[in-house]
């Protein structure tokens, strides 16, 4: 019979699958039969597909471990210090990743077989969050090795790549066009989605390593050239992003000057130039971008009897500031449309952003594509003319009879972004950007290596990991190292060797002279007997796992106070509520450490011959719990399938 409804959200167990998929057929010929079986549990570690759906390639089942409390700290550390190490091992901006990703990790999640995704996202702010607030630092940078890399650029990847390179004993200096670092965190997300005490916070942590030296307002091409570059420095890296924005490809879009990008007009907004937007914003997008640009648009609001100075236009293109502290005093609700190409479900932001716009009081119109401008008597656009969308083989044509106009008094394009590659002609792949093998180098440019929008725009958290791959890159060429391939499931892996000699429980030494060839042993120290490490190669997926183990356990969801559109003008608080440490504690507890060990002692209490059995506390650690008597063994394989995790394969075999 059908799990009932009432069922099926809160007992999860194996009723809740369709009657007919389970691989359960003879329970008796399993288990006994005995010598007939050649097969013994062996210890497999895989990636699970929330690190492997993560562009920065994070620890997150490790650090989540350690929130947890199954995880133990080093004596010298505290929990929260140690999860924020291990969070900080990928990527330095564990507060703000925790506020704006898009979170893919979450999307991977095996945990959705069950109810709901884990909250990665909420605990790795709570991480960040928690950092800032007890002052956590990284660990001193090693010795200098005496060479320096030229990073251009201060943004998340420039920064992430310095961050690596002083920890690999790399000097930097950082090159950069505005006066302050910080790249699309600072001049392209609000301050209410990233706030600025723990942006700041968070770049100084990695200018503390020490030789980070920065150029601000220096643009390369313009004001140093790349000669200067290969001159000064050992290596260079590209970072410089993509913050010129795409006009729209309607007539007469060049030159109107109340049409601007959404990249321009977010960064007069986060430069502080910007106090008030016009009466009626209409926003061509259906990305992250428009969905900012039409938040702060709503919040913003307009003045009635605007000088030429406060005019956006103006603040966007001629860089003035607008300082009457009445302005904002004085405005008033702006009526701002956001329109895509594409349905709302195909839009390329967050479902969640989306909901949250309008819920703000923006029109959304989907499915709609822009065919030209309305343009008045003085030379600026009354309105935007549209219709209905068709797209076929991915292209987009008008649906006759759909055509109608959108007044406007400012027309903003958040349609892509480019770079600027003014002077650097040399590097640019004629679409605007830089190529960039698997390795992060540019092709044919021996020491010039490249992270981030500038090779592809994309989210933050990519060019986090592109700059975590270039810093390897850069650190193997200034050893004059053989270029290593890079794994398939190219992340930051639990390591078992490393968390034994953390421990201090690292294995002996192996010598073939002193013992021969044969590495294979079942009681020898200088090797871990039964464990395979595949993370590097595999991504567990849900059907690996014993789920009917998982209680039903809700997902602990951050509040955010999201303004209704009565009260949205005027309002830049933070709209997310982190986590308490309870909460991220009880969340953290939702992860299913899928692809290792956490300890659940399964095997160990299901076993009928006793074979499994905990590893002796001296010899014990993470990944390293449980060990089998391979002479008791029958090769039952009930140790497997009860394995929450997919740990235990059952291999061994002669």
């Amino acid at each position: 019979m059908a799990t009932p409804a009432h069922e099926i959200n809160t007992k999860p167990s194996w009723r809740r699958y369709a009657d007919g998929q389970q691989d359960w057929e003879s329970w008796t010929d399993k288990i006994f039969a005995q010598d007939r079986s050649h097969k013994c549990p062996t210890y497999i570690h895989k990636t699970p597909p929330c690190q492997a759906s993560c562009p920065s390639g994070e620890d997150i089942r490790g650090w989540l471990a350690i929130v947890r409390q199954q995880e133990k700290p080093p004596s010298d550390l505290t929990w929260q210090e140690y999860a924020f190490r291990r969070a900080t091992d990928a990527n330095p901006f564990p507060a703000l990743m925790g506020r704006v990703c898009p979170a893919p990790c979450q999307s991977g999640c095996n945990r959705t077989e069950l109810e709901s995704a884990v909250g990665i996202n909420a605990v790795e702010q709570f991480i960040g969050d928690t950092a800032i607030a007890n002052g956590y630092r990284f660990a001193a940078a090693p010795p200098l090795t005496g060479q320096r890399v030229a990073i251009i650029g201060g943004g998340p990847a420039g920064l992430a790549a310095a961050y690596q390179l002083r920890r690999k004993g790399h000097a930097c200096t950082i090159l950069e066009s505005n006066e302050r670092l910080g790249g699309m965190f600072r001049y392209g997300i609000p301050g209410y989605r990233v706030p600025r005490g723990h942006l700041d916070a968070e770049i100084q942590r990695i200018l503390d390593l020490g030789d980070i030296e920065v150029r601000f307002k220096t643009r390369v091409g313009v004001d140093v050239q790349v000669a200067d570059l290969e001159r000064d420095f050992d290596a260079v890296l590209w970072a410089i992003g993509c913050q010129s924005g795409r006009g729209l490809p309607v007539p007469g879009w060049e030159g109107t000057p109340n049409c601007v990008s959404g990249v321009a007009f977010l960064k007069a907004f986060n430069e502080g130039r910007m106090k008030v937007t016009a009466q009626r914003v209409v926003c061509v997008g259906g990305g992250d971008t428009s969905i900012d640009v039409v938040s702060v648009a709503r919040r913003l609001g307009h003045i009635t009897k605007a000088g030429h100075r406060e005019l956006p236009e103006t603040v966007v293109h001629d860089g003035y500031v607008a300082h009457d502290a009445a302005l904002s005093a004085a405005a008033e609700g702006a009526e701002v449309t956001l329109t895509s190409l594409f349905a709302r479900a195909q839009m390329t932001a967050s479902e969640h952003e989306v909901h949250d716009a309008t819920y703000e009081g923006v029109t959304i119109l989907d499915g709609v594509m822009p065919l030209e401008l309305i343009v008045g008597g003085d030379g600026r656009a009354t309105g935007l003319k549209v219709a209905d969308c068709r797209l076929t083989n991915g292209r987009p044509s008008p649906v006759e009879g759909t055509e109608r106009v959108l007044a406007a008094d400012l027309i903003v394009s958040a349609i892509g972004q480019g770079g600027d590659l003014t002077g650097l002609t040399a590097f640019d792949n004629g679409r605007g950007f830089i190529n960039a093998d698997k390795f992060g180098q540019v092709p044919e440019r021996a020491g010039h290596f490249v992270a981030g929008d500038i090779i592809r725009p994309h989210l933050l958290t990519t060019a986090i990991g592109q700059a975590w791959v270039a810093a390897d890159s850069i650190d193997a060429y200034l050893r004059q190292a053989e270029k290593r391939r890079r794994p398939k499931v190219d992340v930051h892996h639990f390591n078992l060797l490393d968390k034994l000699a953390e421990v201090k429980r690292t294995p002996e030494p192996f010598s073939i002279e002193a013992r021969g060839d044969l590495r294979g042993t079942d009681d020898g120290n200088w090797a871990v007997h039964n464990y395979d490490d595949r993370s590097s190669a595999e991504v567990i997926a849900q059907d690996e796992l014993f789920l009917g183990h998982f209680n039903y356990h809700p997902q602990n969801v951050r509040e955010e106070q999201v303004p209704g559109a009565e009260v949205v003008l005027g309002h830049f608080k933070e709209r997310v509520i982190g986590l308490t440490d309870v909460q991220a504690l009880d969340e953290a507890k939702r992860c299913m450490s899928c692809g290792l060990c956490f300890e659940c002692d399964n095997c160990v209490i299901y076993c009928p011959q006793g074979a499994v059995y905990r590893t002796p506390k001296s010899e014990r650690t993470t990944g390293r719990y449980v060990a089998t008597d391979y002479a008791k063994c029958i090769g039952c394989h009930i140790c497997a399938d009860v394995c929450p995790t997919g740990y235990i394969k059952m291999g061994l075999g002669e």
